[in-house]
């Protein structure tokens, strides 16, 4: 995708595979990459780092995020702000969905 305007209806977007994970770019440019993300009840995303700075806000559903080792409670609203190299995991209690904003540098 371009540096155009986007807009996009994410409920529309949000997909639940049974026992999986859907991925789905929302924008990918030079400065920012941001994909909607959702996990059926019980899937992870495994501990990992990312190279850039990133963001997770969870819409709907429940679970956990852990941060550098801190686990806390993710619900709609939830907003986490991670560095680069920072360890991270997401845990979904329930199905799932959430929005993460890469920044580029």
């Amino acid at each position: 995708m371009s540096d155009q305007p986007v807009v996009a209806d994410l409920s529309a977007l949000r997909e639940v595979a049974e026992g999986g994970i859907v991925s789905k770019p929302i924008v990918e440019n030079d400065h920012h990459k941001v994909v909607l993300f959702t996990f059926a009840a019980g899937q992870e995303l495994s501990e990992h780092t990312a190279s850039v700075p990133a963001v997770i806000h969870v819409l709907e559903g429940s679970g956990r995020v852990v941060l550098g080792g801190v686990v806390h409670e993710a619900g709609p609203g939830s907003w986490y702000y991670m560095p680069a190299d920072l360890r991270h995991a997401v845990q979904a209690e329930t199905a799932l969905t959430m929005l993460l904003t890469m920044f580029r540098t």
